[in-house]
């Protein structure tokens, strides 16, 4: 087994850790560990948020969870010779659950704290908690289903240059200033346009004092995936994937966490993989010069030869045609694959299921979403693919 170099402490909020981890992205955090291009090792994560879900039937916690806290990161780990304009290699060697604690949860958001992709269909909040089998699981709470997983970090990534990290602050503070610019009146409440920098609940590793402050209000948040990678829920990043980041700072600053038993594409619930404490167990490595070399502005990746084999899906369709006030929208591939998932959530009820057991499944669940046609004016049509196997019943029509 690889050497771990990053430990948690289930027992313990990340910020009481023996050595603390981070939440917030900025150059200035320290490294916790230092590593050799080819070294192989291991590190440890708790979940997405620092252990505030429980494995009960009460939603409460996921109603009540405190967002300035998320996500929590293993991390940063230094890569010797890495430097800006590098390209960090990152191989994922092996993701798994940590010893003890084989179980995950999965939620919808209430409106009023973060929401998702359909919150203003199932605007208060829902848990399901799923148990671990080895490559298998299943719930409690949405019975008749039981699926392989794709387990993934849900977030990796550099830690970012000064000058990155002002970038986006300035052009996610603009989004946000700008309001709900073009939002119909008709609309129900939306979530924040941007999570911006906020000290409250910061963990910036071993930082103290006046640098603690200074950091914790520059930070940025680790709620969107950025050009260094970060949060970017991408389901078949599992192990055996390859990934190429590029370097904004000396030594990288690898960061880590967020771990997913399994998703569906979309992550639609918000809170909707099946998120667990677990481990990764990685090989790192460094191309010179590398960003130049391959004109990269985002992560690279290749995915790795381990995933669930499902061959039979059910596909539902959806257009850019707003479900609420018939408006027809150009080529909008946001609301054809909320069509598309609200078309498969009104099926699934059909089949005992309740709305909200569905939306769950559909964020979780190996589901594979498309956008099918962007092309044909004025209707962009998105899919979301449906696994038939994963169900203890037919589903077919017939």
């Amino acid at each position: 087994m690889p050497e771990t170099l990053f430990k948690v402490d289930l027992t313990k909020p990340m910020a009481e850790q023996d050595v603390p981890g981070h939440n917030r992205w900025h150059p200035d955090i320290p490294a916790v560990v230092s590593v050799k291009p080819g070294d192989v090792f291991r590190i440890e994560c708790k979940d997405w948020t620092d252990g505030q879900i429980a494995n009960n039937d009460d939603p409460g916690d996921i109603e009540k969870v405190d967002l300035n806290i998320v996500h929590v990161l293993s991390g940063p780990i230094r890569v010797e010779g890495a430097e800006p304009g590098d390209i960090l290699v990152v191989d994922l060697l092996d993701i798994g659950a940590l010893p003890g604690d084989e179980w995950g949860f999965t939620g919808i958001f209430s409106r009023e704290n973060g929401g998702g992709f359909l919150t203003d269909h199932f605007p208060q909040a829902a848990k399901a908690c799923w148990d671990l089998q080895g490559i298998y699981t299943s719930s409690r709470h949405i019975p008749g289903v039981q699926f392989a997983g794709i387990t993934h970090p849900g977030l990796i990534g550099c830690a970012p240059s000064m000058e990155l990290l002002q970038t986006w602050n300035k052009r996610e503070k603009a989004l946000v200033d700008k309001g709900n610019e073009g939002v119909p009146p008709w609309k129900p409440q939306i979530p924040p346009l941007a999570a911006l920098p906020n000290p409250e609940q910061a963990v910036l590793g071993t930082l103290k004092s006046s640098e603690f402050d200074r950091v914790a209000a520059e930070a940025a948040r680790t709620v969107p995936p950025r050009e260094h990678g970060g949060n970017c829920d991408i389901k078949n990043l599992s192990k055996g994937s390859k990934i190429y980041f590029p370097v904004y700072v000396d030594g990288a600053n690898l960061s880590m966490g967020d771990i997913h038993f399994s998703q569906g594409d979309g992550e639609i619930s918000f809170c909707g993989a099946i998120e667990m404490s677990g481990y990764i167990d990685l090989h790192v490595d460094i191309i010179k010069g590398g960003v130049e070399k391959y004109g990269m502005v985002n992560p690279i990746f290749k995915p790795g030869p381990v995933e669930p084999q499902y061959s039979e899906y059910l596909i539902f369709e959806g257009i850019s045609v707003d479900e609420f006030s018939g408006e027809q929208y150009y080529l909008d591939a946001h609301v054809s694959y909320r069509r598309a998932c609200l078309n498969a959530i009104e099926y699934l009820k059909k089949f005992g299921f309740t709305g909200e057991q569905a939306y769950l499944l559909l964020s979780c669940a190996p589901v594979e979403g498309r956008v099918s046609g962007i092309v044909d004016i004025p209707n962009a049509c998105c899919t979301l693919a449906l696994p038939t196997a994963i169900f203890d019943k037919n589903i077919l029509p017939t």
